[in-house]
This record gives C-alpha cells, sequence and structure tokens, in this order.
C-alpha cells in the first residue's frame, strides 16, 4: 500500500485503520476492476490476465518513484518528524501495532520490497506475540464471540422477535431507546406524562435520522419510514399488546413503582416488563410486578445511539424464559448483551462507581486534580475520574449514597461511608458544585469553550507536599475497578469471565489494551495482581483488599486458552 499510494497516501488506512469500499478501493489504485456478484470473478480475473501477459507491480519498473517521495524527500521528512508525537497522542504509548506500523512503513520505504517484507514480518512477529495482542485477542475473539453465540443466554427457550415495545418516560434514555429500537424495525411506543414531551423525545430520532440523511447514510425515506415506527402518548391504553415494556423514568423506587403497576396490564399474554435503572436492585423494583418472574433489569448506556454494551440484570425471581426473551431483545437492537445477577449498582456501575470514587481520595490526599486525570487517560481510561463524576452528577452520586443509607439503615445495618463519597457530598452540599449539568463541579463550563478543571480546586485540596507519582496513581484506579470486578464474581453477580470482560470495556471504558478487567489481572498474573493489591490495602484501604473467596474465584475463573 506504501508503495502504490505513498507515505501520506497509505497513512489514514494504515494508521488510522479507516475503512473502504470496493468502488473508493478501485478508485484508490488499489483493485483493478470490479464485478457484480462473486460468480463472475473467476472469469474476469482470467480475462484480465489474458490482456495483460506482462503484468507486473508499479515498484517492479525500472525508474520506479514512490508516490510524494521516500523519507528522504524534506517534505516527508518534516511530516515524519511530528508523527510519532501525534501517535502517542492517540494510542497514549499503550498500543503498539500502530508505532510498529508507522516503523514498517517508513523503514520499508527506504528498501527494496523484499527487504521491507521482512522487516513487516519481524514488526508483525513481534506484535502478534506480545501481551496487549493476547490481551485483545482473548477479550474481541473469545470473549465477544462468546456472547455472540449466547454462551450467557439461557439455552431452553425458544428466540423471540419482539414486535412492539414500549417505553415509559421519553428523556435521554428513553428517546434513545426508541430509535435503538425504530432503526432495527420495532413499533415503538414512547409514553411520557404528556403527548408534548413524548413528541419531544421523538424529536431525539429525528435529529439523529435528518444527520444520516445529510451524511448520504440513509435516504429520507428510509428516515420517514424510522419516524413512522416511534408513535408518541401521553395515554397508557396506547401500550395495548406490547411484548416488552421498559420503564425508563427518574431513579426514585416509589415513581418507578407507580409506572409500572400502571402499564403492566396493558403487556401482551407473553410480554415482559424490564427497568433501565442503573443502580436500584431489580428485585426490590419487581416487588411492584403483578408477575416478578417475568420483571428484569435491562441497562442501556448512555447515548444509547452509540453505546453498544447493554446489561441484563436477572433479579431473584426472574425466570429463564425471561432472561432469554430480554438476551434476543438486546442482540435484535444489534448491541451486545451481558447477563448479571442482582445487587447494588449490578457490575457496571458498580464498578464505574469505583473509579470516580477513587479518583476523589487522590484529590482529598492533595494530588494535584491535573495529575490525576492525565494519569488516568495515560494509563487508557477515555476521561479522568473527576470527568466523570461531574458527567454522572456529583448531585447524583449523593442521591444514591443517602439512598443507600436509607436501605441500610432500614435493613438494620452500618453504611460507611468511604473518603471519595465524603468528598462529594462536600462538593455538592457545602461548596455547592453539583457537576456539569448543575453549572459546574470539579470542571468549569464555560458557554461555548473548552471545559477547565475549577480553580479553586487548588487552595482547596491540593498540598505541595503531597507524595505521588503516576504509576501509583493508576494502579489504583485500574487495579481498584479490576478488584471490584473479581468481587462480583465471587458474588455470583457475575458468572463469567466473557461477561466481564466485555462488560467492562463496552460499558465503563476499561482500557481495551488489557482486555478488560478480569484480562487485566490475568495478565498481570495472579500472584502479582494479589501482590500488588495487598500493597494497595495497607496503604489505602479496604477497597483494595482480597478476601479468600475473591482469590478463590479468581483462580476458578482462570482461563485456559
Amino acid at each position: 500500500m506504501v508503495r502504490l499510494l505513498g507515505l501520506m497516501g497509505a497513512q489514514p488506512w494504515i494508521m488510522e485503520g479507516k475503512l473502504f469500499n470496493p468502488r473508493k478501493g478501485k478508485e484508490l489504485g488499489l483493485v483493478h476492476e470490479l464485478v457484480a456478484d462473486a460468480s463472475a470473478l473467476r472469469p474476469a480475473a482470467l480475462a484480465w490476465i489474458a490482456a495483460h501477459p506482462e503484468a507486473h507491480h508499479p515498484w517492479d519498473e525500472k525508474g520506479y518513484k514512490m508516490p510524494g517521495g521516500t523519507p528522504a524527500n524534506p517534505k516527508i521528512a518534516a511530516g515524519l518528524a511530528v508523527a510519532p508525537a501525534m501517535l502517542r497522542k492517540t494510542t497514549r504509548g499503550r498500543y503498539p501495532a500502530p508505532e510498529a506500523a508507522l516503523s514498517a512503513m517508513v523503514e520499508g520505504a527506504m528498501v527494496d520490497f523484499d527487504t521491507a517484507l521482512r522487516i513487516e514480518s519481524r514488526y508483525l512477529a513481534k506484535i502478534m506475540t506480545s501481551q496487549v495482542a493476547r490481551n485483545m485477542v482473548s477479550t474481541f475473539f473469545f470473549d465477544l464471540n462468546a456472547i455472540k453465540s449466547g454462551k450467557s443466554r439461557p439455552a431452553a427457550s425458544e428466540r423471540f422477535k419482539p414486535a412492539k415495545v414500549g417505553i415509559l418516560g421519553a428523556g435521554m434514555m428513553g428517546a434513545g431507546i426508541a430509535w435503538a429500537q425504530a432503526s432495527r424495525g420495532i413499533a415503538t411506543v414512547l409514553k411520557d406524562v404528556s403527548v408534548e414531551k413524548a413528541e419531544a423525545g421523538k424529536a431525539y430520532s429525528a435529529r439523529l435520522a435528518q444527520k444520516r440523511v445529510e451524511k448520504g447514510r440513509m435516504t429520507e425515506e428510509a428516515a420517514q419510514a424510522l419516524l413512522a415506527r416511534i408513535t408518541p402518548a401521553a395515554d397508557v391504553q396506547a401500550l395495548a399488546g406490547c411484548d416488552l415494556i421498559i420503564e425508563a423514568v427518574f431513579e426514585n423506587r416509589e415513581l418507578k413503582a407507580r409506572v409500572t403497576q400502571e402499564a403492566e396490564p396493558q403487556l401482551a399474554a407473553h410480554g415482559f416488563f424490564a427497568s433501565n435503572t442503573s443502580t436500584l436492585p431489580i428485585t426490590g423494583l419487581a416487588k411492584a410486578s403483578r408477575a416478578p418472574e417475568k420483571f428484569i433489569g435491562i441497562h442501556f448506556f448512555s447515548p444509547v445511539d452509540k453505546m453498544q454494551l447493554v446489561e441484563i440484570i436477572r433479579g431473584k425471581a426472574t425466570n429463564d424464559d425471561t432472561v432469554a426473551r430480554a438476551f434476543d431483545y438486546v442482540q435484535a437492537l444489534g448491541k451486545t448483551p451481558i447477563v448479571v445477577n442482582d445487587s447494588r449498582g449490578f457490575y457496571t456501575s458498580r464498578t464505574f462507581g469505583t473509579y470516580g470514587m477513587e479518583g476523589a481520595p487522590l484529590l482529598a490526599e492533595g494530588i494535584p486534580a491535573a495529575v490525576i486525570e492525565n494519569a488516568a487517560m495515560q494509563a487508557g481510561m477515555p476521561v479522568g475520574p473527576l470527568a466523570v463524576l461531574d458527567e454522572t452528577a456529583l448531585s447524583l452520586s449523593v442521591h444514591v449514597m443517602d439512598q443507600a443509607r436509607a436501605d441500610f439503615a432500614a435493613e438494620g445495618k452500618p453504611y460507611t461511608t468511604t473518603p471519595g463519597e465524603l468528598l462529594v457530598e462536600r462538593m455538592v452540599k457545602e461548596l455547592k458544585r453539583p457537576g456539569r449539568a448543575g453549572g459546574g463541579g470539579f470542571y468549569d463550563y464555560p458557554q461555548g469553550g473548552r471545559k477547565t478543571l475549577w480553580p479553586e480546586l487548588k487552595p482547596l485540596f491540593e498540598q505541595p507536599s503531597a507524595a505521588w507519582n503516576v504509576q501509583d496513581i493508576q494502579d489504583r484506579l485500574l487495579y481498584r475497578q479490576a478488584i471490584e470486578t473479581a468481587r462480583c464474581l465471587a458474588e455470583g453477580v457475575l458468572t463469567s469471565v466473557h461477561d466481564a470482560n466485555i462488560g467492562s470495556i463496552f460499558g465503563i471504558g476499561f482500557p481495551a489494551w488489557t482486555g478488560g478487567a478480569m484480562q487485566f489481572i490475568y495478565a498481570t498474573g495472579v500472584e502479582a495482581f494479589c501482590k500488588r493489591a495487598d500493597e494497595l490495602a495497607a496503604a489505602h484501604g479496604a477497597g483494595f483488599a482480597l478476601s479468600a473467596p475473591v482469590r478463590e474465584a479468581i483462580a476458578r475463573h482462570q482461563p485456559r486458552y
């Protein structure tokens, strides 16, 4: 490709992994001819060979010059001087393949073709046998295929194909679910307290469809057909005959109970009910249901149109048939389902919460906020823990904390507030910084400008005498999530490594180079991981402590491939 397109011309396809269709391939000169179907390939190839008896590659011609020039060309050399830095900005030094590809391109461009192939093959061999490759193959081949093949789906039930699905609540989540369904041909009833609010939810799909039409990714006719599948409604009767109803209302137990009892009678005889809650235990919510065995959690991630993962939560009373139907429904949306058992926060929210709540005590210890955020992103997390707390709303974290305290008190159990929770509570209740939606939290959000860290963090929290190093910060942030994942396995919230790894990468942004939260443990080495966890527990508290059942679960679930 470098010899056909030149170093700069080949760069987007090799370095950025951009894809092209056959027509574009012909435009680029990478494909000689296109045919209508597979049966025409062989005759066309034979005809082309007959018409070109002296066929050879351009670089085998006498006087061949690489398009754009070799690395010796001053213009190319100037571009190559900054290429490694630009690449490091994207990979953060965690993905060796793009760097090896750049090296193979540049070094190969300075030698003859056969030597270039040898250079490339050596880089390839090194990358293929690297730990990062093992991690990513383990997860994105073995684990992802295990999910796609239905390994987490109860086998006894017949395949379910939803025809009509109702959604309660036309806010951000409800509107996103409506889009996901309608774009896959599912008739959708979007219900809210008024038709105006339901119409506003449908307008979200209209905006997404219009963007696709403008980019040529959807025809106007297809967009109108999609929107016609969404029926805005305020009357509960519009839900009559739904195969599934999903409530996506505010995280309030009483409100969820009320809408459940109102809508459930409208289900078809075979229908089932789901909650899109991200934190409230499904078993508790199912108490409002007339058929708890047909009540399940289907937790979408925001924004729904972009996020691939969906977490299916089985309550104590949920039967296998309902789990299987939920699994089939998620796959019908073209999304990736993981199946977990009920607990507070389930798997993804519970584990993701530890990320933010480990970032907060780092700040409380006097470490500069910019150091915390940058160290996290250099480890491969998409955003820093303080930014995550802002985006998910500090006030919501406090609301969930207050709800947990009330629940624990009702059960006669003590609730231990962590240092991270105390800092977040102070931000909201004392400093009046509720998060991005409330005007600002750890960051300021100037209108029309980029967010910046709140300047008051420095005098309030930073301590010049605080000792820190980047590796310790990264270990705390990654180990804390991996340990919580292992606890979920030990407690039976998770039942498989493949759900843990895929859920951690697609659901909470755990770095893909690790292969996921459990693969991170196994790649580190169980003994080495446990030793480091013990060190972190001694220095930073019980969040890092590995109990005997957790150590046993880590060993028991270790993959054999």
